[in-house]
């Protein structure tokens, strides 16, 4: 079978147009690059020899292949050069009028079978593809920057484009050594679709000083392992290119969640538009740096610290993953600890597990025996709350029922001495209902671990409006000798992490049930193309749907936020009973893998 588009026209040798320009040279493909203006096509020829030498040198290419590449490509800055290809692919900038002008007059100068792609990243391929008289063989190829790196491509059709258009593009992606994912005409496509909303509504939670740049960022990458925060994403990314891209999402969808936050339109009038200019969210050492520059602390910030309690026994509530997880943690930092449960024999089975989880990390070489043993000895199972009435902290970690919880505290209330910390693991329930069946508030904070405790860095400290300065101090404190990484937020649906995860899975629930693309691809293209470890589809499997479904709701619930309520797919998926892996069946089946 011969390969598709055996000439390729690549329209705007920026960054990204260079890029593929060169990689579907590489593939073998004649390819002509043009650009509208001479000096503009001469410098983008200087750019692409450069580069080559670059790849020459660091031995991606041999010499004999980077001159075998540079002889398949001509340049031009005529745009009637573009008559002799298979494939014309349009990199100018993102304006939907110029592109619109570029189309109409390719229609006119290819020939009828010509395939015309646009590389736009968030513009309507459709309104594009209108501007010409041949929509079927019109279509969206969505390269990653930089492109010799990245291997993910949307191949974006529209209403009109014929499925053979759209194979042809796949397997031209596919020969470039890319991975294809299929989309339709959607505000972001796949990729920008999900990842620009959740940045967005991370720039609004900055703005809102709900918690800071640094605690936003950290919360993300420790909570959910991504590659970078999304405030230093958008620094990387452009904020200008970012508001371009949501303006262009919300012109399509209408949803408030695409709507610039106000924050990213002043940092643009303020010409700070990340690390091309040297500022954005963050300071750079100078523009185009990556190098972050620490901002000085305000004066008299120090000053004005308070210190905390002194822990030096903790009393851990609960008999499940968590508790026990939690239990280790501090045992391995040095403190006692009371691992309480509802009997002696659910307390005895939980130090059981802990004691396994410890061998576990023997067998792998991360613990020696002795460690082992001594962090064993420190935790004493008990299966009377009472016990509780001599340690400093004591952390709740039993099951997400709000009644339960402050049924506990009232019990801890009773029991804990004067000055004791009482602390909540809840990952989305008000930290403020459960301080509130207590008759000391102020002594009450969320300190919501991410599982599995013992591995994960990220600890979210909660302060409701009445909890002391002292009490988030000691959380603090402890949470760094225990070697976790805390983050400070108010008291508000989500927190940091959920806040910000769950509408993005929400909306890549919504993706699915609109048969806009499917799951396989969804997940491809989120982790090819943010570099996130997991899908959305196969991290909500392993979350669980009802886990993800109540949160869903309680954030729903919070913000009364239409965007925000739940999928229905989500819903129906939870009503049959597929809960994901627990089940053996949520997006997928696992039973059958």
């Amino acid at each position: 079978m011969d390969r598709p588009f055996p000439t390729v026209a690549v329209v705007g040798l920026g960054t990204m147009g260079a890029g593929i320009a060169v990689a579907t040279a590489r593939s073998g493909r004649r390819v002509v690059g043009i650009e509208l203006d001479g000096a503009a096509a001469q410098a983008a020829q200087a750019r692409i020899e450069e580069s080559t030498a670059h790849a020459v040198a660091r031995e991606r290419l041999t010499a004999e292949e980077r001159a075998e590449l540079l002889d398949r490509i001509s340049y031009s800055d005529r745009l009637a050069d573009a008559a002799v290809a298979d494939l014309v692919v349009e990199e100018v900038p993102e304006q939907l009028e110029l592109k619109r002008e570029v189309f109409a007059e390719l229609d006119r100068i290819c020939p009828p079978e010509t395939v015309l792609a646009t590389g736009t990243t968030a513009l309507s391929v459709t309104r594009i593809a209108s501007a010409t008289s041949r929509p079927e063989r019109v279509l969206g190829l969505h390269f990653f920057n930089p492109v010799h790196r990245m291997k993910l491509v949307e191949v974006v059709r529209t209403v009109l484009t014929s499925p053979q258009v759209s194979a042809d593009a796949a397997e031209f992606a596919r020969d470039l050594g890319k991975s294809p994912v299929a989309a339709g005409d959607r505000a972001g496509f796949i990729v920008n679709g999900l990842l620009f909303a959740y940045l967005n509504q991370a720039a609004a939670m900055y703005e809102s000083r709900y918690a800071t740049r640094e605690d936003i960022d950290a919360a993300m990458r420790l909570g959910c392992g991504l590659p970078m925060g999304p405030l230093a994403l958008l620094d990387l990314i452009g904020v200008d290119t970012a508001r371009t891209v949501l303006e262009a999402m919300y012109a399509q969808s209408h949803d408030r969640l695409h709507a610039p936050a106000p924050i990213l339109g002043q940092l643009v009038a303020a010409g700070l538009l990340g690390r091309k200019t040297g500022r954005g969210f963050y300071r750079y050492q100078a523009p185009g740096s990556s190098h972050e520059v620490a901002e000085p602390e305000p004066v008299g910030a120090a000053a004005g610290r308070v210190a905390g309690r002194e822990v030096r026994s903790v009393g851990v509530c609960g008999s499940g993953t968590m508790a026990t997880g939690i239990a280790e943690v501090f045992a391995k930092a040095g403190y006692d600890v009371l691992l309480v449960a509802r009997s002696q024999q659910k307390a005895d089975r939980a130090k059981a597990a802990l004691a396994a989880s410890l061998d576990r990390s023997v067998a792998k070489g991360r613990l020696s025996e002795e460690a082992r043993d001594t962090a064993l000895a420190r935790v004493v199972p008990s299966g009377h709350l009472g016990d509780l009435d001599r340690v400093d902290l004591a952390v709740e970690a039993v099951a997400e029922d709000l009644a339960v919880k402050r049924d506990l505290f009232a019990s801890l209330d009773k029991v804990c001495r004067p000055g004791a910390v009482l602390a909540t693991t809840t990952s989305s329930l008000p930290v403020i209902e459960c301080a509130t069946a207590t008759t000391r508030p102020q002594d009450v904070v969320g300190l919501h671990f991410f599982n599995p405790a013992p591995a994960m860095k990220l600890v979210e400290v909660v302060s409701t409006v009445l909890t002391g300065a002292d009490v988030a101090a000691t959380a603090l404190e402890v949470c760094a000798r225990v070697r976790k990484h805390p983050v400070e937020c108010g008291d508000r649906a989500g927190f940091i992490v959920n806040a910000l995860l769950f509408p993005y899975l929400n909306d890549a629930v919504r993706m699915l049930e609109e048969h806009y693309a499917t799951v396989d691809d969804i997940d491809t293209a989120m982790r090819l193309g943010c570099g996130y470890p997991m899908g959305p589809f196969e991290l909500l499997d392993v979350v669980g749907l009802d886990v993800s479904l109540t949160i869903e709701r309680v954030l729903h619930q919070e913000f009364r936020e239409p965007g925000l309520a739940p999928a229905p797919l989500l819903e129906h998926l939870v009503a049959a009973g597929c809960l994901g892996r627990k089940t053996g069946r949520g997006f997928r089946d696992h039973a059958r893998r």
